[in-house]
């Protein structure tokens, strides 16, 4: 487990509902409940600040850490893609990004193709990005604060020939790849849900430290799907898809822990003095 990466979730997961700030010893004792070093969890906030993910202000000799604006929007887009609701009927189109950036600027074109993936799209040619999701805002605010205007070019288009739909999805994504992370997720969560649902319904209460966990470490794994699924369409599908019912098993197993999760790290939060007043964790 990457300290770096947890911090992700911890905060996406949490620190967000609370105004995105925390103090680093609640941060540090949250991390230590897997195992995670005081250290480890310092150098990982210095990579977060230098990569501009992190601010970091002093309230007399405390340091408190929020997530830049930058880093807030990564959230709240993975948050809007872990929850999300069905998908409106697709429209038949798909946005296309293609660029023509000059070897001496590898470094941003490099970074425009990670940016490019997590949105969700996959790559037609080397240059040549395409998604069945308008993502065409997301592409503009990328390459606008890049300022590689000049080099890129999004369109929303109908695919004439010659592949079929389904066909395209096959090419320009690994969906035997996805379909089996979905179904190692199920294998390993399934029999961790179903015992616990079990013990709740025998009026077992479960330690809220548990439940923090838990709930963490499952969020943690399904952020990962966002780097690997782009969430296709209802007729992009293939005819065998396991993102539903690892969809529905994260759900479930989510909202059992959600309550015990959330008291245990109000209890672990402290908020600078001049913060506002703390406010229940609402699902996102």
């Amino acid at each position: 487990m990457r300290p770096q990466s947890m911090l992700f979730t911890i905060y996406g997961e949490y620190v967000r509902h609370y105004g995105s700030e925390i103090w680093v010893g609640s941060l540090t004792a949250l991390m230590g409940e897997f195992g995670l070093t005081e250290q480890a969890v310092r150098a990982a906030i210095s990579r977060m600040l230098r990569q501009g993910w992190l601010e970091s202000r002093k309230v007399g000799n405390r340091s408190y850490y929020s997530m830049s604006s930058r880093g807030k929007r990564r959230l709240d887009e993975a948050a809007a893609r872990i929850y999300k609701q069905e998908s409106d009927t697709w429209d038949g189109k798909w946005c296309i990004a293609s660029y023509n950036i000059p070897e001496k600027e590898r470094g941003i074109r490099d970074q425009l193709r990670k940016e490019l993936a997590w949105l969700g799209f996959g790559m037609l040619t080397t240059s040549t990005w395409i998604s069945p999701n308008d993502l065409t805002d997301k592409v503009r605010d990328i390459v606008e604060s890049r300022g590689i205007s000049g080099y890129v070019e999004i369109f929303k288009a109908d695919h004439i020939a010659w592949s079929k739909s389904k066909q395209l999805v096959q090419k320009c994504w690994n969906i035997d790849e996805i379909n089996a992370a979905y179904a190692e997720f199920i294998e390993v969560y399934r029999p961790s849900y179903e015992k616990l649902l079990a013990m709740i319904q025998q009026e077992d209460a479960m330690p809220d430290g548990y439940c923090f966990v838990e709930k963490s470490k499952l969020v943690h794994w399904y952020r990962k799907f966002l780097f690997i699924d782009p969430d296709f369409p209802e007729e992009l599908l293939p005819d065998v898809w396991l993102g539903k019912e690892a969809d529905q098993l994260f759900q479930n197993y989510y909202d059992l822990l959600h309550t015990g999760a959330s008291r245990f790290f109000e209890q672990v939060y402290e908020p600078s003095p001049d913060a506002l007043p703390l406010r229940n964790i609402e699902h996102a």
